[in-house]
């Protein structure tokens, strides 16, 4: 699926050395040099500058670096994907699941599903949050992926080509680590806030986010708006680390283990529901009408 060279790329530039990244693989030095050499070859490119006090990254190899990773990590999931796809069947519902998009929400709700739908199964598919996956995921709903359960507006179908079934709206609410100051608190007012950096995702993302990030900007210049690019692992990393505090809602209380979720005295909320395909599978059809009486929703 993918040149595993890339691999032993990472493992070097992470250690600084040939002789430390040999030490992780389990392979020799001189395994590990000829292993970068091809890698070097193949691509046409030199991905490090060696010299007598060791080595570093070239700018081509910096770029190389940034998205081996993603390259590895998609690959390995695509992988996942078509195994899942070749399992198919006319009654297999696919879940997507990931850090901000968890399944545990439907499973919970599976009961009562089958009880509208019987013969319905559903199949997990894991994915990693990235903003390459999420576009992609969502653009191409029905083929590796039937459903996603999560946040949205109401733009989504336009700029994703996907369809949302509205389930209820959440409270927009606050990650704080379980060390911070606001920690012992059961429940966050917005002057609890003052003096905090508020890490809000970037403005475009969400509309009901944007709506907080104005009141705020407007009207709270105790609070300091910090934002970011993407919901990943090294957000809630981050929120943990430098002590900032996160918008966050009720379902990720289970992403970061040392991070407390807290609701917040303010009316602002954010749609949930299932995100699918606008020409959905019959299954698709079934589950979503299933949820629609659970919920007691009207068809959509």
């Amino acid at each position: 699926m993918y040149n595993h060279q890339l691999e032993t790329f990472i493992q070097v530039a992470d250690a600084g050395s040939f002789s430390k990244a040999a030490q992780k693989l389990f392979i020799t030095s001189t395994a590990v040099i000829k292993q970068i050499n091809l890698l070097e070859a193949e691509l046409g490119l030199q991905l490090f500058i060696r010299t007598h006090r060791g080595i570093k990254l070239t700018s081509s190899g910096k770029s190389l670096y940034k998205d081996s990773k993603y390259i590895i990590q998609y690959a390995k999931d695509s992988l996942v994907r078509a195994r899942n796809a070749e399992q198919n069947s006319d009654n297999m519902i696919r879940i997507g699941t990931s850090l901000i998009t968890p399944s545990q929400f439907l499973l919970e709700l599976w009961p009562k599903i089958q009880e509208h739908c019987p013969d319905l199964k559903f199949q997990l598919v894991p994915f990693e949050n990235t903003p390459e996956n999420a576009r992609e995921i969502l653009a191409n709903l029905g083929q590796n992926i039937d459903l996603v359960a999560g946040i949205f507006d109401g733009r989504i179908r336009e700029h994703r080509g996907c369809v949302a079934l509205e389930l209820y709206k959440t409270p927009i609410c606050c990650a704080v680590s379980i060390y911070h100051r606001l920690a012992g608190k059961d429940r966050l007012t917005i002057q609890d806030l003052f003096g905090e950096n508020l890490m809000l995702m970037r403005r475009g993302w969400n509309s009901y986010v944007d709506l907080l990030r104005d009141d705020i900007w407007g009207n709270y210049p105790q609070i300091t708006v910090k934002d970011f690019q993407f919901y990943d692992v090294n957000v809630f990393n981050q929120c943990e680390h430098s002590n900032d505090v996160l918008m966050a809602i009720e379902s990720w209380e289970n992403v970061h283990p040392l991070l407390k979720i807290l609701p917040v005295e303010w009316d602002y909320q954010v749609p949930f529901g299932l995100l699918y395909s606008p020409s959905p599978s019959d299954a698709v059809r079934s589950i979503i009408y299933a949820v629609t009486k659970v919920f007691n929703l009207e068809n959509p």
